[in-house]
């Protein structure tokens, strides 16, 4: 039987791979959305994000994934356990990326923009299943010890 103290420290493992996986996930979704700006500007999200003018906001933004992550890396091995069921993983998934795009929804409601708001709710839900995939691998090769 694990000690409390091996469980926090698999616990924090999973939370620094899930912040990182998160963030990374993020960040490339930030740079398609600035690349998208200069072929298409009306897919562009975060209008002048990567200039100068927008820089605290991207740390903010960034700084709020990693804990986003963190938070979700800690909880997807307790939810998952040991078990092998699909359902737990993907409602484990839907619920933070729901919670989180429906907040960045609910703060930025005007319904012109539902189109573009729909996305970062999309976008919020991908970034947690990669976080996932890459949780997954990282218990698969044993890195990280699922909870018992």
């Amino acid at each position: 039987m694990p000690s409390l103290v091996t469980e926090r420290i698999e616990s924090v493992k999973a939370g620094l791979i899930g912040a990182g996986a998160f963030t990374l996930a993020k960040l490339l979704f930030l740079a398609a959305q600035d690349l998208s700006a200069s072929f298409i500007p009306a897919l562009h999200f975060n209008a002048g994000v990567m200039n100068g003018i927008w820089r605290i906001e991207l740390a903010i933004e960034i700084a709020i994934g990693v804990v986003s992550g963190f938070l979700f890396g800690v909880t997807y091995r307790y939810v998952i356990r040991s078990d092998r069921n699909s359902h737990l993983k993907d409602g484990a998934v839907l619920a933070f990326g729901l919670v989180r795009g429906l907040a960045l929804v609910e703060t930025n409601l005007v319904l012109s923009e539902l189109l573009s708001l729909g996305g970062l709710v999309l976008q919020s839900i991908v970034c947690f299943a990669i976080a996932r995939l890459i949780l997954d691998l990282a218990i698969l090769r044993k890195l990280i010890k699922p909870f018992t």
